[in-house]
């Protein structure tokens, strides 16, 4: 049965893990996410995480932790790791590996300011770092929560995403998030209806009976047999310009086909507002103060997913619009997503309220929307 407790975004996000299955947590401590490695810890050192095989490693640093992570869901665990603003950075090298050998990874990732180490306590600056960071292409799917209960809700479901479509996957939070505290309905997925995708183990290690040097090719992966036992060969070192590039569109191809089956977005107010708020995450719910306040003056468009970004439903929802309010708490972030997504589409005036490191008050955008 469901039950609703009181509790911080922190320990909302390491339930959300325990309940979609994962059993290994790897990480190191960052403010604003360390009561998810400390509330894992104490899990897996209980009886209950001993039986249930649970593990726990607080690596050298955030280097380490994303390669581990990287080995652990290759040998076949659910295994996850969280992180924020420089280790965010650290752990670029891992995810764009994951990138190209399509490993199903999942981050969770608290926001906080910067640049550099900046202030621990929040942000949205960490956007484009997320969805297009390292040195892929930016095949990474990206979760943009606005609420506790969604921290619980869409923790479950990145796991299902990633292992479903074989893409990074991270949720996107941030340093306000992780801190609150509030009321959170928590549920078994499977007493919903909301069906698991088994985990699979990458490294296979098994006796064939195969010529020595026979290489079978398949998706992203060769089968190499080697004195009678086959081995899987994840590569993401590539050797010819041709190759890196067939690959990196055999990738494009297979996130195409995904995109639309995952991409998300919200709409609030009254459809016909000539005044357009767009905003993600927390800043999202202060917008919907600023409508409400307003008498529905405007209406907010919310992107959820920011990678793979819907970019139909903001053309759709720009159309009758005569001003659009751009609000987030970084400069430039989500705006430039934005303005990709309304390229060589004549659109009303643009007001960016860019506050970065800052909360945004719902004062803010219902004066901007009194002026608009």
């Amino acid at each position: 049965m469901p039950e609703k407790q009181f509790m911080m975004g922190n320990e909302v996000l390491a339930r959300a893990a325990r309940a979609a299955g994962a059993t290994a947590m790897y990480g190191y401590p960052i403010t604003p996410g360390s009561e998810i490695l400390l509330w894992w810890a104490k899990e897996a050192g209980s009886e209950q995480g001993k039986k249930d095989d649970m593990v726990f490693v607080q690596a050298e640093d955030e280097i380490g932790a994303s390669f581990m992570l990287l080995g652990s869901v290759m040998a076949g665990r659910r295994s996850f790791t969280v992180t924020a603003g420089p280790g965010n950075v650290l752990m670029q090298d891992a995810f764009s590996m994951c990138e190209a050998m399509r490993i199903p990874v999942v981050a969770y990732i608290n926001q906080r300011g910067g640049p550099s180490t900046s202030t621990v306590i929040y942000s949205q600056s960490e956007v484009w770092l997320t969805a297009y960071g390292g040195n892929g292409n930016g095949y990474r799917i990206v979760y943009s929560t606005a609420t506790l209960q969604e921290l619980y809700d869409y923790g479950i479901k990145v796991f299902n995403i990633a292992w479903k479509y074989r893409f990074p996957t991270f949720l996107l939070s941030d340093g306000y998030q992780a801190k609150m505290m509030g009321e959170v309905e928590l549920y078994d997925p499977h007493a919903r209806g909301i069906e698991m995708v088994p985990t699979e183990r990458y490294l296979l290690e098994e006796k064939r009976d195969r010529p020595i040097d026979e290489v079978v090719p398949k998706p992203e992966v060769h089968i190499r047999v080697q004195d009678g036992v086959e081995y899987s060969c994840y590569r993401n070192c590539l050797n010819l310009e041709e190759e890196t590039l067939q690959v990196n569109l055999e990738i494009k191809g297979a996130w195409d086909i995904m995109a639309p089956e995952i991409e998300e977005h919200e709409t609030y107010g009254d459809p016909d507002a000539k005044v357009l708020v767009i905003a993600h995450g927390i800043v999202s719910q202060s917008a919907k103060a600023a409508i409400d306040a307003t008498g529905g003056k405007a209406r907010l468009f919310r992107p959820i997913t920011l990678n793979p970004f819907p970019k139909k439903a903001l053309l759709e929802a720009v159309r009758g619009a005569e001003t659009v309010i751009l609000a987030e708490s970084a400069i430039n972030q989500l705006a430039r997503i934005v303005r990709d997504a309304l390229y060589e589409t004549p659109g009303p005036r643009m007001i960016e309220h860019f506050r970065p490191s800052i909360g945004i008050y719902p004062e803010e955008i219902a004066e901007l929307i009194k002026n608009a």
